[in-house]
């Protein structure tokens, strides 16, 4: 599993796989090998031992501040699943033409835009059947539509142009 990490303020690659010992795992952040050992005491508390060294890390469960807490240090962090749709949208206030792509093969169903009309950010553009799956693709932010390039029944490519949102 990869995951991107936020700790104090700076930007972390983490990879977590298992190892062949129950509770080890394979850990990796930044590209570099970290050896831990983690087991869970009881909800919300795990024990870690991180390149031999024992933690008791206790996680907050607020969503909306989350914190983990090493001994009394509390620590602010934010995680993204770069697998996540949610973690790959652009931020609503971005400078520029936003360019919205087919996010995987498949065929146009439905375009719901036309050129020159205003969008709302996450409004509904364009629909795309893939592996017999309907998929809304949504505008990344708020603004007039500039272009539309899907055309319904047309098959496209995953990364393909589908519009533009000035």
């Amino acid at each position: 599993m990869k995951l991107q990490i936020e700790i104090s303020g700076r930007s972390r690659q983490v990879q977590i796989d298992p190892g062949e010992i129950p509770g080890v795992w394979n850990v990796r952040v930044d590209g570099e090998p970290v050896e831990a050992d983690a087991r869970l005491l009881r909800p919300g508390v795990l024990s870690l031992l991180i390149d031999r060294r024992s933690h008791r890390v206790v996680l907050d469960g607020d969503s909306s501040d989350p914190a983990l807490y090493l001994g009394r240090e509390r620590i602010a962090y934010r995680m993204e699943d770069p697998r996540s749709l949610r973690s790959r949208r652009r931020p609503t206030g971005a400078e520029g033409p936003a360019v919205l792509k087919a996010s995987m093969p498949g065929r146009v169903v439905r375009v719901l835009v036309e050129k020159g009309q205003q969008v709302a950010a996450h409004q509904g553009i364009v629909v795309i059947e893939a592996m017999k799956m309907q998929n809304e693709l949504k505008s990344p932010r708020e603004g007039r539509v500039a272009d539309v390039r899907a055309v319904p029944g047309a098959t496209v490519a995953s990364g393909e142009i589908l519009a533009t949102i000035e």
